[in-house]
């Protein structure tokens, strides 16, 4: 289907908006008065602007406070409606929004309503322009679709029609079945967002947290079938009204609200995208320093061994259980400290993960490798990190290991595998990183929790593919100042005794992060332990917590060398969280 994005949802001037929609591949846009009254280009020079980038402009908004009002009133508003068609003309657009009035001046009168939008939709006609009537979730009288319908359908106005917007419609929780009822062809037009759930005023929620589909809680993929079994066949169009995409570059924004519609095609049954290859978990983790003995010295307190170089690149690789990380020193002259710079992901098709990643719209990175290197696909994700798609030791497809050669094996281990990575997310990424996780890779995104640090609120949302396979915790730092370059991010191991294998961790020289007593107090009075439990994991700073169906998470973290720490991790009882109880512990002590 055509594809639209309302010049509302991009930051910059018009130019710039229309530049980043035709770049980013849409067909059309929706043109937001605002943007053309601070524009110093004529309609003409729009119009000629946007044809030449190949897009259409599908719809002009919006006009407020037109109906149900006192004749005079009216008479005025005709007034001002006959000044925009004109403008529309010049513009080269046909259809303009109406929404519902909120006006103090607007009568609870139908029967005006639908009378007084047949005058308005005459003089549409006559300048050849339909008019598409929403209802606001908040306006003054008529606030449903359905309320919004009925007006429309007993105007009988063949220039009059109705727009369906998923955020008026799904944040106040009417049932969008009704909307088959509706002919498809006075369906004039339809307007996409979604919005994470909250309990808040609609049209604060409205004006300031909308994001694209897949990146909030509304349904809106049952939404969009909905309205294409009523017979829609125009665009779908993006209206997303958001404090953080109005500062972001309009570019990357753009792209994905793109992709966001191509996945929410997917979702609906549209269109068929590659299939989804989940990943089965985590091959290694990238470290990339400028200096790797300090990383070594750690890695080897917490028992990893370096097992392997690679055969053409200054990368090691150390090895403890399943668990995986490489030091790559060949940044350095990008990088003065350690980061966590790329992820390897387990999946059972590499070359079928690259296709949806492309398809999806995510940028492929550009290898050089010789001859001698395994091929291997890779992408970059929203925030940077690197994600390369792996199949390792499986003898029927090439493994990245075999460009490794290996002077060493692992000793015994304390770590079995890596059991989550945790991404700091720049401020304006998040929405953006939580798409692409969850589209590109098939991850099944957890609840957002915001957690307590010192400084502010840090907001965080896990996604994850099924209970043995990968987990990624995307963070959100409290400000714009503290984004994923200036955060650490971390890798958590699991271990299958947390306290042996602290203990050993200790005992070759290595410190954790130092917990105040006043946190064991608190455990204390929370949870009941066995004896002298409690006194350990207070003498080892190792951090508890429970869930209510009795599942524990004893879990410590290194101290941080550069933008990286580790964590060890010990689930017993079916716990799947994260101990986000314990999160402002850690970033307390972190910022001490």
């Amino acid at each position: 289907m055509r594809k639209s994005i309302a010049t509302v949802c991009l930051s910059g001037t018009l130019t710039e908006k229309l530049t980043a929609a035709a770049r980013a591949g849409f067909d059309g846009v929706e043109i937001f008065e605002n943007d053309l009254l601070a524009s110093p280009l004529a309609p003409e020079e729009i119009a000629a602007r946007t044809a030449d980038l190949g897009l259409s402009i599908d719809l002009y908004q919006p006009m407020r406070d037109i109906e149900a009002v006192p004749e005079e009133t009216f008479a005025r508003n005709l007034r001002r409606a006959r000044h925009k068609f004109d403008l529309m003309r010049r513009l080269g657009a046909d259809t303009v929004l109406v929404c519902s009035s909120i006006s103090p001046q607007t009568l609870d009168d139908d029967a005006l309503a639908a009378e007084q939008l047949s005058r308005l939709a005459d003089l549409a006609q006559e300048s050849g322009v339909r008019v598409a009537y929403e209802a606001l979730a908040w306006g003054r009288h008529v606030s449903t679709y359905d309320h919004a319908w009925r007006i429309v359908e007993s105007a009988g106005h063949p220039a009059l029609g109705t727009c369906l917007d998923s955020f008026h419609i799904l944040s106040r929780g009417s049932d969008p079945k009704g909307i088959e009822d509706i002919p498809g062809e006075k369906i004039f037009f339809l307007q996409l967002a979604d919005a994470p759930l909250m309990a808040m005023d609609v049209l604060q929620w409205s004006r300031h947290y909308r994001c694209f589909p897949g990146q909030g809680g509304f349904d809106v993929a049952g939404f969009l079938r909905h309205v294409l079994n009523a017979g829609y066949d125009g665009p779908l169009s993006l209206e997303v009204f958001n404090d953080v995409f109005r500062q972001a570059d309009a570019g990357r924004t753009a792209l994905d609200g793109l992709r966001s519609l191509l996945a929410l095609e997917e979702n609906a049954g549209v269109s068929p995208l590659p299939a989804p290859v989940i990943p089965s978990g985590v091959a290694f983790a990238e470290l990339a320093t400028s200096d790797p003995e300090p990383v070594g010295e750690l890695l080897t307190a917490l028992g990893f061994t370096r097992t392997a170089r690679h055969h053409g690149k200054p990368v090691d690789l150390w090895e403890q259980g399943e668990a995986r990380v490489l030091v790559n020193t060949g940044s350095a002259g990008r990088r003065t400290d350690t980061t966590l710079a790329a992820v390897g992901l387990e999946t059972a098709d590499p070359a079928a993960s690259a296709r949806r990643a492309e398809a999806l719209l995510a940028p492929a990175l550009p290898k050089r490798p010789t001859a001698q290197d395994v091929p291997l696909e890779s992408v970059a994700a929203p925030d940077g990190t690197e994600v390369l798609f792996c199949a390792t030791g499986r003898p029927e497809l090439p493994s990245w290991t075999d460009d490794f050669a290996y002077t060493a094996e692992s000793g015994p281990a304390d770590v079995t595998a890596i059991d989550h990575l945790a991404l700091t997310q720049p401020w304006h990424h998040f929405d953006e990183s939580v798409l692409f996780h969850r589209t590109v890779l098939g991850l099944s995104p957890h609840d957002t929790v915001e957690l307590a640090d010192p400084y502010g609120l840090f907001r965080s949302r896990a996604l994850s593919a099924s209970a043995d396979g990968p987990r990624l915790v995307l963070n959100l730092a409290p400000t714009p100042e503290e984004d994923g370059e200036t955060r650490a991010r971390h890798v958590a191991f699991a271990v299958e005794d947390v306290v042996a294998a602290v203990r050993r961790f200790r005992a070759a020289g290595a410190g954790l992060l130092r917990v105040p007593a006043n946190y064991y107090d608190d455990l204390e009075a929370r949870f009941e332990f066995a004896e002298g439990e409690l006194e350990t994991y207070r003498a080892l700073g190792i951090l508890y917590d429970r869930d209510e169906r009795g599942g524990e998470f004893r879990h410590c973290y290194t101290e941080t060398v550069g933008h990286v720490f580790f964590e060890f991790v010990q689930r017993t009882g079916g716990y799947s969280g994260f101990g986000a109880a314990n999160a402002p512990i850690r970033l307390a002590a972190q910022r001490r």
